[in-house]
């Protein structure tokens, strides 16, 4: 009888035990499968950036081969930050609604087209189709992998914070945009078929974290009473200064990723003669590098911080650049870039944190598409401007007028966060 008792003691003990701890394995495998996914959309979100930016070393060979000005170039660019621009808007908040997944991964297939076309069509015609399909992907993918990182880093850590979420969101971005004008640099210099082994290479790798995404989770439930509407970016009225000197910030920072990913190869190359296809990858390379690594290191400041001194070293950089194409001098623009970098990293940092602190749970993806968009505004109009300039003025003094305009924006955007700051006291 006393063993009869003692095994039923166990068998309970056993059940209760298994019932207890079942939640705990089941809560313990959700939070893990959340952190890989969160790891494997920051892969597919950085080669895709990669991607993005990789041809800025090859423009020099477009222009060697079939003879391009700089505006074409500045054009080629330019289509890119269309693109880019038409698909934040019509597209790139809609994963609010039908889900992360569901816009990430024709995303990345529209990326995958463009290398594609890139490969059999190297012409002027082609170029264009390739980059503009290039933004199209990148505009549906940026605000999309953003959030869904934010929101594979609640579930995966919960109580946390969105910090972690914000630096390898924004280092995946920025640090992508550096990576492939170097990846693509060295192919170009050091492997056959300089126009056609980067983007074999590009495809190979985005296929693969297309294959990935497979197994990420869903983070939104699809709503499908949703009726489509192009986009809305929804603040609350009290933080719209806020998110309006975030956008500034955007502006200010991706004109100058536009200038060193369009312009400063060709300047390099003809001015002052320098060919090599790694030194220009790796010029472009700096800059990112300087702004992926910024933005990790005031990870940690307050964005009041962040914000003014990341505009302050902004304006530095801009006027070191402007002086090393005045004086021709390589160190010079090498050290201006990498200031630079590391001002847009900060600011920019700064404003992807304002955006996901401010924004609904419900509407992030708008908001931060609508960041975006704004910012690729930044890196097409002025730099487009740029080029329409270089057809009738010398080197000097339109890039001169360039940075003297993006002093002004920049002084602009100080006094915007100032007058906010004042009143969020008040």
């Amino acid at each position: 009888m006393l063993d009869a008792i003692e095994f039923a003691s166990e068998t309970c003990i056993m059940a209760i035990t298994s019932a207890s701890t079942k939640p705990t394995n089941v809560a313990t495998a959700h939070r893990r499968r959340h952190g890989i996914g969160f790891w494997i959309v920051a892969f597919v979100f950085m080669i895709s950036m990669a991607f993005a930016a990789a041809p800025a070393p090859l423009y020099v060979l477009y222009q060697q081969r079939s003879g391009f000005s700089s505006f074409t170039i500045t054009v080629i660019f330019a289509i890119y930050a269309a693109g880019v621009v038409v698909s934040l808007f019509l597209a790139g908040h809609i994963s609010d609604r039908f889900g992360r997944l569901r816009v990430m991964a024709p995303a990345v297939l529209l990326i995958v087209v463009a290398a594609l076309v890139f490969m059999v069509w190297p012409e002027l015609p082609g170029l264009l189709l390739a980059r503009f399909i290039t933004g199209l992907g990148v505009g549906m993918l940026t605000a999309t992998a953003t959030a869904h990182m934010t929101e594979l880093h609640g579930s995966s850590r919960p109580g946390t914070g969105f910090r972690r979420a914000e630096v390898f969101s924004t280092a995946a971005n920025i640090g992508g945009l550096g990576l492939g004008p170097l990846l693509a640099g060295l192919l170009a210099e050091y492997a056959p078929a300089p126009l056609f082994t980067p983007y074999v290479v590009f495809a190979f790798l985005l296929l693969a974290g297309l294959l990935l995404l497979v197994t990420v989770p869903e983070t939104i439930a699809v709503d499908s009473t949703w009726t489509y509407r192009p986009q809305r970016v929804v603040v609350p009225r009290p933080d719209l200064g806020a998110y309006v000197a975030a956008t500034m910030m955007a502006f200010v920072g991706f004109a100058m990723f536009g200038f060193f990913t369009s312009l400063a190869p060709a300047f390099i190359a003809g001015t002052l003669g320098i060919t090599s296809h790694v030194v220009a990858g790796g010029v472009a390379f700096s800059v990112f590098a300087a702004a992926a690594i910024f933005q990790m290191v005031s990870s940690r400041w307050a964005r009041t911080t962040q914000m003014p001194v990341g505009l302050a070293v902004l304006a530095v950089g801009l006027v070191l650049v402007t002086a090393s194409i005045a004086l021709g001098s390589m160190p010079l623009l090498v050290a201006g870039g990498i200031v630079a970098g590391a001002g847009v990293g900060m600011t920019f940092k700064a404003a992807i944190g304002t955006v996901i602190y401010i924004a609904p749970a419900g509407t992030r993806g708008e908001a931060l598409a609508g960041l975006f968009l704004v910012g690729y505004v930044g890196m097409a109009v002025p730099v487009l401007l740029l080029g329409l300039l270089l057809q009738t003025v010398a080197l000097v003094p339109a890039v001169t007028m360039f940075g003297a305009v993006m002093l002004v924006l920049l002084a602009t955007t100080a006094t915007m966060l100032a007058r906010t700051r004042r009143h969020a006291s008040a």
